[in-house]
């Protein structure tokens, strides 16, 4: 059974614990990379979950971290998605799915119109997974990536 746990800035070893293996299972899917947090030591991780109004979610499956995903406020009512990641040993089990919707649900209680997040265009399996969570590419341009050429898909559910 999955369940999702809302972390506090003491449950920082968990997130450090997910966020790591999200890095090391996934590096294609995100900008940070692994070594990038090596660094800093717990106050590091507990300024990351001490975010004003952010919301960070992990998700365990039977008892065993399974994902994450974060959630943060911005401006003009669109909030953003991010860190979004599943285990392998969950993938296939609706854990991104349940993830989504509790930062949707999040966002909407606390006031926003639309949820926003950005993915590497070459990731399909994250394509397919935010289009059927109802995520449409907006066409605004995405930061540059690293090849100084390619830049992230920027994407939105729109939320009333």
């Amino acid at each position: 059974m999955v369940r999702l746990r809302v972390l506090r800035t003491s449950d920082w070893p968990l997130w450090r614990e997910v966020r790591l293996a999200a890095l090391e299972d996934a590096p294609y899917a995100f900008k940070s990379r692994l070594a990038d947090w090596h660094s800093g030591g717990e106050e590091r991780w507990r300024t990351r979950l001490a975010l004003p109004a952010a919301h960070n979610v992990v998700a365990l499956l039977d008892g065993r971290t399974a994902g994450m995903a974060s959630g943060l406020p911005g401006d003009g009512g669109t909030y953003e998605l991010r860190s979004v990641w599943v285990s392998p040993h969950a993938r296939g089990r609706g854990v991104a799915d349940r993830l989504i919707a509790a930062v949707r649900t999040w966002a909407r209680t606390s006031g926003a119109t639309a949820l926003k997040l950005a993915v590497f265009p070459d990731n399909e399996a994250a394509l397919a997974l935010y289009r059927r969570n109802g995520f449409v590419v907006t066409g605004e341009p995405g930061d540059l990536l690293p090849d100084g050429v390619t830049r992230e898909l920027v994407m939105v559910n729109q939320l009333r």
